[in-house]
């Protein structure tokens, strides 16, 4: 089902997203942490360092930096495969799976508080930061 709504919007929701979880008691995800994150709850794994970083299109090293606190946070943890001792694959948990809940529930309250904003107003809530951007 496709998503309904501008540029603007998207960005306005993904700001308070961002806003809501800084807030939030827990710990802060960099924009690198929470994109590896993302791809491995929301993409089909199995994931391994490899994989990701050429999804995402960075070193490996930033994938294992990315990884290592991510561990620390119990949002993911790598495990070697057994089918290839080489290989390290990323595995999600519990602990994990509820903070991307957590999203969830935060994105809906940002997209519902999106809507009730009439479109004009929403329209000009945002752009006008925007445009500001595009013209510095």
């Amino acid at each position: 089902m496709p998503v309904q709504g501008t540029p603007d919007q998207f960005v306005g929701i993904l700001r308070e997203t961002v806003v809501s979880l800084v807030r939030r008691d827990g710990p802060d995800l960099s924009a690198r942490q929470l994109g590896v994150f993302l791809t491995v709850y929301l993409g089909e794994g199995p994931h391994t360092v490899r994989g990701l970083a050429a999804q995402l299109n960075v070193s490996k090293p930033a994938i294992t930096r990315a990884l290592d606190r991510l561990g620390e946070l119990d949002f993911a943890r790598r495990k070697t495969d057994p089918k290839d001792r080489r290989s390290v694959l990323v595995q999600r948990t519990v602990r994990g799976a509820a903070l991307l809940r957590e999203m969830h529930i935060i994105m809906a309250e940002a997209a519902s508080a999106a809507e009730e904003v009439m479109p004009d107003q929403a329209s000009a809530m945002t752009s006008a930061p925007l445009q500001a951007v595009r013209a510095g």
